[in-house]
């Protein structure tokens, strides 16, 4: 399933307040983006214990018991983990990743939260989530008679709510200020073959590697750092994380060239602080200019100007990487007036793109 909205992690902390609480709720997201511990925080602040079951590892039996004779009739005992006394949040994770057999299982229990003779204690809330078909995870066909008995809702990851997490979980400073430069890293979509790939979790189990190597300031091996970077997130970021850390000894080296209070990194033993850079720069032109010219403010007539004169420099130096910033790169362009402009000052550069 793919919904055509989706919402952010407090946006759906607010549905399943308002909605959870009267009818099953779905969360769809990729993997690592946060459902389950967003469903966790939600069980926090309604004050009640989360039970979580993992689909993909279930049997029906694990839902509906087993089978005992009582009075000689044939009587089915739910699961300990199941039969409460005291209403609970029931969530039901990989839902869509067990198989049919289960999901039928879990027909009444989501519809009208009972199983065989056993009801769950009033006030108890159910919440299922899944993964996308698109995500290259384990997912079974979800029936229409399971999807019909719940109100579905997408997850997307939102940097700035990420980071204010990050910030009161005291996740590792880099990760921290690298995300703050480089929102749109947070999480690329799952890659088609067996390799890490960044998400929410990615980054956070990369801060838990730096912490466990005690690094505190830029004292980390290369190689150390290639290893637990390469191993946690996508190549393309990870290699662009460690851009970053070496050019730590100067986190404002962006801001300063822009002024013109430095220049582009030009040195053969720069090159990967200049692709960072330079990345990082791309992004904030297309995160800063408005996609109509008038909309321009002060600030970004500057930026403006100082980017035209900024990517001829930055031509100079490596034309290839001068390219980078104004090409059509995963689908986002500059804004048109912008390449206009480009086009005009620097038709070269934009002929042999």
């Amino acid at each position: 399933m793919n919904l055509p909205i989706s919402v952010t992690q407090s946006e759906l902390l607010d549905i399943l307040l308002n909605v959870a609480t009267i009818r099953p709720v779905f969360i769809w997201g990729a993997p690592g983006i946060g459902k389950s511990a967003l469903v966790e925080k939600f069980a926090d602040e309604v004050g009640l214990a989360c039970v979580s079951l993992l689909g993909s590892q279930l049997a029906p039996e694990d839902i509906i018991g087993i089978p005992q004779i009582q009075d000689d009739v044939s009587t089915f005992l739910p699961p300990k983990m199941i039969a409460r006394k005291e209403p609970y949040v029931l969530f039901l994770d990989e839902l869509n990743a067990c198989s049919q057999e289960v999901q039928k299982a879990f027909y009444s229990l989501i519809h009208e939260r009972r199983i065989g003779e056993y009801h769950l204690p009033k006030g108890s809330i159910v919440i299922g989530a899944g993964n996308r078909a698109q995500d290259s995870a384990i997912v079974k066909t979800m029936s229409s008679a399971l999807i019909n008995r719940m109100f579905h809702v997408q997850l997307k990851a939102d940097p700035s709510q990420w980071l204010n997490w990050a910030y009161e979980e005291g996740l590792h400073p880099w990760v921290i200020n690298y995300i703050t430069q480089r929102p749109d890293h947070l999480f690329s979509e799952p890659p088609k073959t067996e390799e890490p790939y960044s998400t929410p979790r990615s980054w956070h189990m990369l801060s838990d590697a730096l912490k466990e190597y005690h690094v505190e300031t830029n004292n980390i091996p290369d190689a150390t750092l290639k290893m637990i970077s390469y191993g946690c997130i996508s190549a393309s970021h990870a290699g662009m994380f460690m851009a970053f850390v070496k050019q730590l000894g100067n986190t404002h080296l962006l801001t300063d060239i822009i002024k013109g209070e430095a220049k582009w990194p030009s040195k053969p033993e720069e090159r990967d602080v200049l692709y960072f850079i330079s990345q990082s720069f791309r992004a904030k032109l297309l995160h800063e200019l408005p996609e109509n010219k008038q909309n321009l403010g002060k600030d970004g007539q500057y930026l403006a100007h100082r980017a035209k004169a900024l990517i001829k420099e930055l031509s100079s130096i490596s034309y290839e990487i001068a390219q980078m910033i104004v090409s059509a790169d995963e689908g986002k362009v500059l804004p048109e007036w912008f390449m206009i402009e480009i086009v005009r000052d620097l038709p070269r550069l934009i002929q042999s793109n």
